[in-house]
């Protein structure tokens, strides 16, 4: 009974970690939503998300499609079997899979094959260490590829963009972080968190900037130094105007977390762990006997419902049209479109991702795509009882991965809107601008929202790639989002990393004195 217990367990650690935001989690949520401006594109952002909170835990299914890579620590006693913990987690992890908690998500490096049950070289990332307790603490984080891909680690002495030069003193580590914030953006999910790591080896550091991240959103550094850096850099990213999804606006950063470990003196690494929103993080404690659940940790306090309902005022930056789309969509309707426009789709659109479009950059495309919608997507998607695919999480990717395609192949097969998060560079601007196109910045995270859009699966192409990899022909109803970059060269990315970029030098001057 003890090994059945314990993979019962630790299948509802992962089902509660990927489908119910921790209630230190909601509270830090609810007081970003609370201090945004009405009306704006920010505010509307966060009523999804909030919305999107709600519909995962009744829903039981993951607050984002991409449920990252699972990372377990574990303390032990002694003389328990750690092998036996490693085993059960993995019959857990495949039954989570199977299930549609966790999305299928362990590539092979070389050869690009989804192994197709979150199992592989290296996957799940388990960490164990002893302790003198009598109980085995587990804690779980699922971290996705968006805020992973937004880390950053420093080498001091550095110059910094916006800053100036970084030294080796807590005033050049003060200017790392804040510069961690600036080059996250919207590419990561803002409003996000951080989990700081300083000193230590390159792979230490980054290990303990992710440890901060299991720290309560709500706990005091016992380091005075560092509470102090925590709260500053928490109050200084936020008037950096980044904002949710890097729309602008007054929630940029919810929390910074700071851990210190000793050094060679060759090396002064500051190492940054970025965590998106769906901060979806848990721990048990579980009885090393029964393997039974006696203990669940970040619960304590009142649980945000997010039930309300969201009363909005429209103001200047809102009360731009809305503009109905269905594909196929003709140059003339796209030209029309400007930065700021909230769109509805409804009728079709295919889901296309890393793999996707190095595919089409190479072969011709395995259907008509002109005038259609491509949305960077991988959804959790499993069979129903009849045989048919059912959509069961679906938000946007991070747009930026695809930069060096996508503007040659919106123009090769006559593509006129990609969807996604995060926004996209130079090279898809210019193309937009000379093929009329359009980029659609859909609300990251939001994975049970958007699925709740998708009306049915009408076909699927390349599923060699995997599930998240694959092309998916999607029927949508009312699917917003909006247009923040046009074909008139206008990108609200662009726009709004300049502006963080020129609030950002505000703080170059010293404020820790050697």
């Amino acid at each position: 009974m003890y090994l059945e217990n314990l993979e019962q367990s630790i299948y509802d650690l992962i089902t509660e970690t990927s489908t119910n935001l921790p209630k230190d989690v909601r509270r830090a949520v609810a007081a970003a939503k609370k201090a945004e401006n009405a009306g704006t594109r920010a505010a509307m952002s966060l009523d999804t998300i909030t919305t999107n909170i709600q519909m995962a835990d009744e829903n039981v299914s993951p607050i984002c499609q991409d449920t990252g890579l699972p990372t377990f620590k574990i303390y032990t006693p002694v003389g328990v079997n750690q092998l036996e913990i490693k085993a059960a987690i993995k019959r857990a992890i495949v039954t989570a899979t199977t299930n549609g908690k966790l999305r299928p998500n362990a590539v092979d490096s070389l050869t690009g094959k989804n192994s197709g049950d979150n199992l592989g070289d290296g996957v799940p990332v388990i960490k164990f260490e002893q302790w003198e307790n009598d109980t085995i603490e587990m804690k779980l984080i699922l971290k996705g590829g968006g805020c992973e891909n937004k880390n950053i680690q420093y080498s001091l002495p550095s110059e910094l963009e916006g800053l100036g030069k970084a030294g080796r003193d807590l005033d050049g580590i003060r200017k790392c972080i804040l510069h961690s914030v600036y080059q996250a953006q919207g590419q990561g999910c803002s409003a996000g968190f951080i989990g700081v790591g300083i000193g230590g080896d390159r792979s230490a550091g980054y290990e303990l900037a992710k440890e901060q991240l299991f720290r309560s959103v709500e706990d005091v550094n016992p380091n005075p130094e560092l509470a102090h850096l925590e709260n500053y850099i928490v109050e200084k990213a936020n008037t950096l105007g980044i904002g949710t999804m890097g729309f602008g606006g007054e929630a940029t950063l919810l929390g910074c977390k700071i851990g210190v470990m000793h050094r060679i003196p060759a090396s002064f690494f500051v190492s940054v762990a970025y965590n998106c929103w769906a901060y979806r993080r848990l721990a048990v404690n579980i009885d090393p006997s029964t393997g039974e659940i006696v203990k669940w940790h970040y619960q304590d306090g009142e649980k945000i419902s997010f039930d309300e309902q969201n009363v909005e005022q429209e103001t200047e930056e809102t009360a731009k049209k809305v503009v109905e789309l269905r594909a196929p969509i003709s140059e003339e309707e796209i030209r029309a479109l400007q930065v700021g426009d909230v769109v509805k789709i409804s009728g079709m659109m295919y889901t296309g991702r890393d793999a996707i479009h190095k595919y089409l950059s190479e072969n011709d495309a395995p259907i008509d795509l002109n005038g259609q919608i491509i949305y960077h997507c991988g959804p959790v998607v499993l069979k129903d009882e009849n045989g048919d695919y059912q959509i069961k999480a679906a938000g946007p990717t991070t747009s930026i991965r695809e930069e060096p395609y996508q503007g040659d192949i919106m123009k090769k097969f006559g593509i006129r809107a990609v969807m996604g998060k995060g926004g996209m560079g130079p090279k898809t601007l210019a193309a937009l601008h000379e093929h009329g196109g359009v980029y659609l910045n859909a609300i990251g995270g939001a994975a049970q929202y958007y699925a709740d859009c998708i009306k049915g699966v009408e076909g699927v192409d390349l599923m060699q790639f995997g599930i998240p990899e694959a092309m998916w022909h999607l029927r949508v109803e009312d699917f917003t989002a909006v247009v923040t970059m046009d074909s008139h060269g206008n990108s609200l990315h662009a726009d709004v990393d300049k502006s963080s970029l020129e609030k950002l030098a505000q703080y170059s001057d010293r404020v820790y004195q050697s």
